[in-house]
Formats: C-alpha cells, sequence, structure tokens
C-alpha cells in the first residue's frame, strides 16, 4: 500500500493539533539533550535569578511564534520541499521551546500569558509569506532569523557571567538559528526590501518588550 499523500485539509488538522500542543501543551519531547544539563547550577542572586526568568521567557515566547511562522508557512508553500524545509525547521525548534520551558521552570518564572497572540499573529504572517510565494516565504525565514541571532546576542550579553544553565541554552539556539537562516538562503531565498526588513524589526521589538513583562 502506498503512502498516504496528505492534502491541505489534513495538514490545516496536523496544524491546530501541534498549535494547541505548542502554547497549552507540556513541552514536547526534546530530539537532543538539553544543553543545560552539562552546567553546574552556579547560585545566582534574586535580581539575576529575575533577569534570567524574563530573558528565557522572551526566547520561549519566540520560539512558540517561530513554531506558528514555520507552520503557517509549511501550510501555504507551493513546492513540496520547501514545504518539508519548513516542517523540519519547525521540528527543530521544539528542541529550543522545551529547553527554555525547562529552565524558566528552574528559575521560578512563567511563560508569557500573551503565547496565543504570539503564535495566532505569527501563523497569519506565515501564511501570508507563503501565499506570497517560496523564495518569498524563505527570504523571509532568514531575515527572521538573523534578527533572533541579534537578540540572543544582546541577552547572551545581559545574563550574569555565572548563569552557565541559561547561556548554554542560548549559544546552541544562536548555532541553530543561524544554520536555519543559512539553509533559507542556499534554498534561493529572496532578499526582502528594506522597508519590510524595518518593519519586521519593529514589530519584534514589540514583542520581545512585552514578553519580557508578561
Amino acid at each position: 500500500m502506498s503512502a498516504r499523500q496528505f492534502n491541505a485539509i489534513d495538514r490545516l488538522i496536523a496544524g491546530l493539533d501541534q498549535a494547541l500542543h505548542t502554547v497549552f501543551g507540556p513541552p514536547p519531547a526534546m530530539e537532543r539533550a538539553n544543553p543545560a544539563s552539562a552546567c553546574e547550577a552556579n547560585t545566582l542572586n534574586p535580581g539575576q535569578t529575575e533577569l534570567a526568568a524574563r530573558l528565557m521567557r522572551v526566547n520561549h515566547a519566540g520560539e512558540v511564534a517561530a513554531q506558528a511562522l514555520y507552520q503557517g508557512q509549511a501550510l501555504t508553500a507551493r513546492l513540496p520541499r520547501v514545504r518539508e524545509k519548513m516542517q523540519q525547521a519547525a521540528r527543530e525548534e521544539n528542541d529550543h521551546l522545551a529547553w527554555t520551558a525547562e529552565r524558566i521552570a528552574e528559575l521560578g518564572g512563567h511563560t508569557s500569558w500573551l503565547n496565543t497572540v504570539w503564535y495566532s499573529q505569527s501563523f497569519a504572517i506565515g501564511a501570508l509569506a507563503g501565499v506570497a510565494g517560496d523564495k518569498w516565504s524563505l527570504g523571509f525565514v532568514a531575515e527572521t532569523e538573523h534578527q533572533v541571532v541579534k537578540h540572543l546576542d544582546e541577552h547572551l550579553d545581559r545574563l550574569a557571567p555565572n548563569d552557565d544553565k541559561s547561556r548554554a541554552i542560548l549559544q546552541q539556539m544562536r548555532i541553530d538559528e543561524a544554520q536555519h537562516a543559512t539553509t533559507a538562503m542556499e534554498a534561493g531565498a529572496a532578499t526582502l526590501p528594506a522597508p519590510l526588513k524595518h518593519l519586521m524589526g519593529l514589530t519584534s521589538k514589540v514583542m520581545t518588550r512585552t514578553a519580557f513583562w508578561v
């Protein structure tokens, strides 16, 4: 019997199931070990602990948005190879989602109360990018990941010097996000117009600053 070919309705249902798990469910099973597991749990003062929890919440919210972005793009991608790349990227981002959730719990923090908002708006953006065409969709991925890398660099600078656990997670995330951008470019991503890049940057700042507090 031949393998079943999933149609748009199948992919939509699978996407809804994934959305519920991303926003409301427990952290997904990790394909890779948490990089923080090999680090010492160094003592942080209350201010350092609170800052780390807030920064990890921002990154967790970013991973919720990334899941939605990739799933929205996969739903509307025209070429099967592009859809597969989006789905693979979403699976890899699952690790980041689990790592950040685990670290937030260790720090006594909470994930963003607006995760449903981050997911829904990112899914819509991803789906629209896919409708625009695969090269533009890939271009959107590349630019998004470039901006994420910049945010991660800023967070690495703000962490307490001895917060080895949080640092290990963010460093591995930085490696993965940079690779996703490279993969998108190699797959034929178009360079986005400067005004669109600027708008994306402003939108990202609104999300990160809001998630830092809520």
